[in-house]
């Protein structure tokens, strides 16, 4: 179960409460350069986004802000490190969130300012406190450890309660997946507010999805965390990706799901091929809550491909397909795809595009 956050409101977005986890993502482009960012986060919202984060590190990047958020449609949390007039000048530019670190941005004062700003807005605000950058107060008291990284995160919500302010969300993000994830339900146990999950620096995209997989997921279900990110040394849509097939394989989300074997010595047709093939036939059609099977052989296939919505169990160069559960007829091999995508279409009066599928 789920547990139970505050609600909080960035944009035209709703987070914690009983809403639905929403994915997150961050451009890699220099936020100053309009085009590429807006192109960028374009992208983004194709593939899924729900919430962009941009790094706001100089005037440069403050000044594009306005035009940026002209042309995009989901919220814009801008990042901000050590120099409060940026969070100033970001705000009053309309991000619709921001994420800091009260420590580093210069004493009660700056940290007033910006919160009375952003309360006066109805902006949200994210304490972001990382493993790497934990400040050495709570190192010297505690290692790194969670409760190092959970003390650290809670005398910051403490210094914006004392401005009174409550639209917050929290991250404890950490590179070692199980030192997150002893952060995250530490947290958990201490505060309401929603919680932004992540495991930082993860690594590349084969890396980064292994260690985002276990950290977030083993939160997930624990129901734990309102919103999350994967980071990858790698593309921003990669991430959105990784974060909606974690979010469908927990059932916390609906959408295609494309269930295929590893293949073994039994099977007789490209399997491999095959379910590449179908991955890419079907994925921009991924809003679709169907499971569609790719098995290699009679020993596990038919049964798993009858679980499935849809599905191919192959032969000896040729195969059966699926539909709810019945065969409905044997191909080729080199018919298999074209088959599967026709019979999807006439049953669920989709256009994937018929004559483009090879």
């Amino acid at each position: 179960m789920r547990r139970e956050t505050k609600e909080i409101r960035m944009g035209n977005l709703l987070i914690g409460g009983d809403n639905p986890i929403s994915i997150q993502s961050m451009c890699t482009t220099n936020t100053a350069d309009v085009m590429a960012t807006v192109g960028q986060i374009r992208q983004l919202e194709n593939v899924g986004c729900e919430v962009v984060r941009l790094a706001v590190p100089d005037g440069d990047a403050c000044d594009a802000l306005p035009e940026i958020l002209k042309q995009v449609n989901i919220p814009v949390v801008a990042d901000i490190h050590f120099d409060y007039r940026l969070a100033l000048a970001s705000l009053k530019a309309g991000v619709h969130g921001l994420r800091i670190n009260p420590g580093n941005i210069g004493g009660e004062q700056n940290v007033r300012e910006v919160v009375s700003a952003a309360k006066d807005l109805g902006v949200p605000i994210r304490i972001g406190v990382n493993g790497g950058s934990l400040d050495k107060k709570w190192l010297d008291k505690h290692g790194l450890s969670a409760t190092a990284l959970v003390e650290s995160a809670l005398e910051h919500v403490g210094l914006l309660e004392k401005f009174g302010f409550y639209q917050t969300k929290i991250s404890v993000k950490a590179s070692d997946v199980s030192l997150m994830v002893d952060s995250y339900r530490l947290l958990s146990q201490r505060v309401d507010y929603p919680l932004h999950l992540g495991v930082t620096e993860a690594g590349d995209d084969f890396a980064g999805l292994i260690k985002s997989g276990i950290g977030i997921g083993a939160l997930l279900l624990d129901g734990i965390g309102d919103t999350i990110r994967v980071s990858l040394t790698a593309s921003p849509v990669k991430e959105v990706y990784a974060a909606k097939e974690i979010l469908k394989s927990l059932g916390l989300r609906k959408g295609l799901q494309i269930v295929s074997c590893p293949t073994c010595g039994r099977t007789k047709i490209d399997l491999i091929d095959l379910a590449t093939k179908v991955k890419n036939a079907l994925t921009p059609f991924e809003e679709f809550d169907l499971k569609v099977a790719v098995m290699g052989c009679v020993v596990n296939g038919p049964q798993e491909a009858k679980e499935a919505d849809y599905g191919v169990a192959g032969g000896i160069g040729e195969g059966l397909i699926f539909a709810k559960g019945k065969i409905v007829k044997k191909v080729h091999e080199s018919k298999l795809l074209s088959e599967l995508v026709a019979l999807i279409e006439q049953k669920e009066g989709i256009d994937f595009g018929i004559n483009e599928v090879k």
